[in-house]
């Protein structure tokens, strides 16, 4: 019997679980909920009726208690990221703080293109109570709230009015997440009586509905304007970034790449497209990367860029090309494909690079070219392998990396975020296995590391459960948000805590030093406000939240340490002490702009910006 024309009475929050439960994706054949539950913290603005309807559907939708509305956000984008954005969750928060809570996230989930869907509570549509609890009060216009904030941070925004419109709203969110070019966060504001308002919905609304990732086949004329470009290359170099394995489109990129010896270089998103053996695979890029890479991106003539946005820690702020370089964008995503006047190629890259690699035929680099790439890497390794190795100097980021690096299993994911870290691991860690590696440096988000670890935990708990989520971290990252070390405990999800700690921000201490300036603020020594520094017991702090912990003194106590850690059966967090001004990965990084005084009463100061002003020859401005 057909569902056409026949209703179901449900209300606004019921309808919006029903839906969520009814929608799959496949994925290599397998028909999967695209929905693995969600992160909510209760409160008036959301328990009443959206819990309500979420109670009922716990085996389909599991709802992880989170303790702190940011750090759900952040685990609900580690989530999708391990999933390759074929998958999300939900963060329901209630309205006022808890939803404001949720803006950070929302940033880091639009600046990564990761899908997120928010259902925050909002004010009552009525006005019958107002002012309520929580609700801020713009005087000239009413329909303004905390929830209007986000329209900055999303790719799509709704506020429901009325029960009918999730028959719209919900369709059109979950279409922008899973768009290959438009994805990103989702947000519904939901009004707290609306919640509750029934309707008589059509049940065929609620029909199981299996969604595939659309995959754009490039424009004919743009691959050969594209293959007739880089044919005519003698130094070309490719640079790979995270819409590679977002696409899919890693088997390809290898490919092509060995077809026609072009050598290969990575973004930190893109980190783990190509393992570190692979011949052709040069190294990271940028201001956090390699030597090698940035030698030959220096020398190349034709840049094709595959799945990047281009950021500035990549592009060395628009400096690590030579001026004349030519770009080809391929890209699913217009804006990103034609940056600075690349020729752009439009399209899904598992689709774009054999397109364009069937009309270059046989075209291949240069074998002095590729072989130049080579012999770089080789000398970077080099450095890698020695900037690793521990003995008879302070610890640092760079040995606590090689040590994990040695230890781990090949499919263990490597979760780390802003400060010194991701620079440290982006250019010394090698990668074992492809899509290993989550450096969350699109938006560069301090206290992402842990709830990111517990999220990415979550999602590969249910394809590799007997393999380890790791997590670095800094000291300053962990007190600003650790909350989800009790999350992972609680929920069973283990992870392998690495607390690195230098004694406050010490990453921007180093750049503060680098612009002439005495160390101010960022070490907790160097605080005016401090009168007696002290360090924090992070192992006691760990243990006091359920986890294992141990404290170590050097690389060779905390090669014991992972071990024991990695045969435990829950959370361990290892704490080491590093030194804040010795053991930074000093080679590898291209010029990054930064705003410097122009004047200044100190002589170092003034000095810094010349220095800087005049390595600015090098950028290139849009052409």
């Amino acid at each position: 019997m057909s569902d056409a024309g026949t209703i179901i009475r449900l209300t606004t929050a019921q309808a919006i679980v029903r839906y969520l439960v009814s929608q799959f994706i496949e994925i290599d054949g397998v028909e999967t909920r695209i929905c693995g539950g969600g992160f909510g913290i209760f409160g008036h603005g959301n328990v009443p009726c959206l819990g309500e309807a979420l109670y009922p559907v716990q085996d389909a939708l599991p709802l992880y208690r989170g303790q702190n509305e940011q750090s759900m956000g952040h685990a609900a984008a580690a989530y999708a990221k391990y999933h390759l954005r074929r998958r999300f969750m939900f963060c329901t928060a209630s309205a006022g703080p808890g939803t404001a809570n949720l803006l950070t996230a929302s940033a880091l989930a639009h600046a990564n293109r990761l899908p997120m869907l928010m259902l925050c509570g909002d004010t009552f549509l009525t006005r019958l109570p107002d002012p309520v609890l929580q609700q801020l009060e713009h005087f000239g216009n009413p329909t303004l709230g905390v929830n209007d904030a986000f329209k900055a941070v999303t790719r799509y925004w709704d506020r429901i009015t009325h029960p009918a419109q999730v028959i719209q709203s919900l369709p059109a969110a979950l279409a922008t997440m899973l768009d290959p070019a438009d994805c990103g966060p989702a947000f519904l504001g939901l009004p707290q009586d609306v919640q509750g308002w029934a309707y008589d919905y059509p049940v065929a609304f609620f029909a199981r509905r299996v969604h595939r990732i659309r995959r754009q086949t490039p424009d004919g004329a743009e691959i050969a304007d594209a293959a007739e470009l880089l044919k005519s290359a003698k130094r070309p170099m490719i640079i790979a970034g995270g819409g590679v394995q977002y696409s899919g489109a890693v088997a390809e990129l290898t490919a092509f790449a060995e077809a026609h010896a072009i050598p290969v270089v990575e973004t930190i998103a893109g980190r783990a497209n190509l393992l570190a053996t692979h011949p052709l695979n040069i190294g990271p890029i940028g201001v956090t990367g390699s030597d090698s890479a940035n030698a030959i991106a220096e020398s190349a003539d034709m840049v094709l860029a595959v799945g990047t946005r281009l950021q500035d820690f990549t592009t060395g702020s628009w400096t690590a090309f030579a001026k004349d370089a030519r770009f080809i964008g391929l890209n699913v995503g217009r804006h990103d494909a034609m940056k600075h006047l690349s020729l752009p190629v439009v399209g899904d890259a598992k689709l774009g690079l054999p397109a364009l690699g069937a009309v270059l035929g046989g075209y291949t680099a240069p074998a002095d070219w590729t072989a130049k790439a080579q012999d770089k890497r080789r000398a970077w390794d080099a450095y890698v392998a020695d900037n690793v190795a521990h003995g008879n100097r302070p610890n640092s980021y760079a040995q606590a990396i090689g040590v994990v690096n040695a230890l781990c299993d090949k499919r263990d994911r490597v979760v780390t975020a802003a400060g010194g870290l991701p620079a440290e691991v982006t250019a010394n860690w090698r990668t074992l296995d492809i899509g290993t590696v989550d450096v969350e440096f699109g938006f560069s988000c301090m206290g992402y590391e842990i709830a990111g670890g517990w999220g990415a935990r979550i999602a590969q708990a249910e394809v590799e459960p007997q393999k380890d989520t790791i997590v670095f971290v800094g000291d300053g990252s962990y007190l600003m948000l650790n909350s989800d070390l009790y999350s992972s405990v609680l929920t069973h999800k283990k992870l392998i805590v690495l607390v690195l700690d230098n004694g406050g921000f010490a990453v921007i201490n180093k750049l503060q030093n680098n612009t002439g300036q005495d160390s101010f603020n960022n070490l907790i020594k160097d605080c005016p406000t401090v009168p007696e520094p002290f360090a924090v017991d992070f192992e006691g702090h760990a243990r006091s939240m359920g986890c294992n912990a141990m404290t170590v003194l050097n690389p060779a106590e905390l090669a014991e340490a992972f071990t024991r850690a990695k045969a435990a059966d829950k959370t361990t967090v290892i704490v080491m002490q590093v030194d804040p001004y010795e053991g930074w990965t000093t080679q590898g990084h291209s010029w990054w702009e930064v705003g410097t005084a122009q004047v200044s009463e100190s002589a170092s100061v003034r000095e810094k910006h010349a220095e800087i002003e005049a390595t600015r020859t090098r950028q290139r401005q849009g052409v």
